[in-house]
């Protein structure tokens, strides 16, 4: 699998990494499940797992997952929270549900009170308890705002949504975090499942084997990897194996600029 500079930290991650948003929001027997991809993906070599207090039992279900290989692991989860004190209660919940001392990537979720909660989780990086800090969201309607963020130098990374739909980040936030040399986070690699409920036919992706795709989803993952200002990109998945699959993608040759736009031409015939 190919690494990645985490932007101007130093840091070097596998470009592919994993998402909890509902597949790690479950109880009972389904944990179990959640536990197996998670001990798949270390075993393929991806270690990235974001998660958020939004996600109802993720946090939980991933800390549990993780214990046995948490050295292995680099936990990314978010604090969504409109005060301080909200937030605190947040932040100590998730150490705990991690099992650790120290979380590798805080996140401010949605920019939600971004500078207050900036201001505490500063705090635990100069503690030694955070390592790295970032900002998300998932509208464009927000971009000014999240601009202003990582102009600030308080943020390390921003997680944004990314795919052959959903392209406003090319116009300003993908160019502002190679300018300042921040890692990017690709969330909603599929479109939330849209891209994937009409997946081109598969002579159509004949062209892209060279690059070492087979499927609708690698080739997605793959145009979005092609990017080199993409640092990491999180797709979920609740079923075993799926991220063996993926992991295929995760690896040059690189679409060049012609198949990339091939790639749209294909997903904008499957809207």
């Amino acid at each position: 699998m190919d690494q990645r500079r985490f932007g101007s930290t130093g840091d070097v991650l596998p470009v592919l990494g994993m998402g909890t948003w509902r597949t790690f929001d479950v109880r009972g027997p389904e944990e179990r499940l959640a536990a197996a991809i998670a001990g798949e993906c270390l075993d393929l070599g991806v270690r990235v797992f974001d998660s958020s207090p939004m996600y109802g039992e993720a946090e939980r279900v991933l800390g549990n997952a993780l214990e046995p290989r948490r050295d292995e692991a680099f936990i990314a989860t978010k604090v969504w929270a409109r005060t301080r004190e909200e937030g605190r209660r947040q932040i100590d919940r998730a150490f705990a549900l991690f099992h650790t001392d120290v979380i590798d990537l805080y996140q401010v979720h949605n920019l939600l009170a971004w500078r207050q909660q900036l201001d505490q989780l500063e705090e635990l990086r100069a503690a030694g308890r955070v390592r790295w800090l970032g900002a998300t969201h998932y509208s464009p309607t927000q971009f000014d705002e999240l601009e202003t963020v990582m102009r600030s130098g308080r943020v390390h990374m921003v997680q944004v949504p990314y795919n052959p739909w959903e392209r406003e980040v090319e116009q300003r936030i993908l160019p502002l975090a190679r300018e300042l040399d921040l890692g990017v986070m690709v969330m909603r690699p599929f479109a939330e499942g849209g891209l994937m409920r009409r997946p081109p036919a598969p002579d159509k992706l004949e062209p892209l084997r060279p690059y070492g795709v087979g499927t609708w989803a690698q080739t997605l993952l793959k145009w979005i990897l092609s990017d080199p200002r993409v640092s990491v990109v999180i797709p979920a998945t609740s079923r075993l194996g799926r991220m063996g699959e993926n992991a295929l993608a995760s690896a040059p040759p690189w679409f060049p600029a012609d198949i990339r736009d091939y790639v749209v031409r294909l997903a904008e015939a499957a809207r």
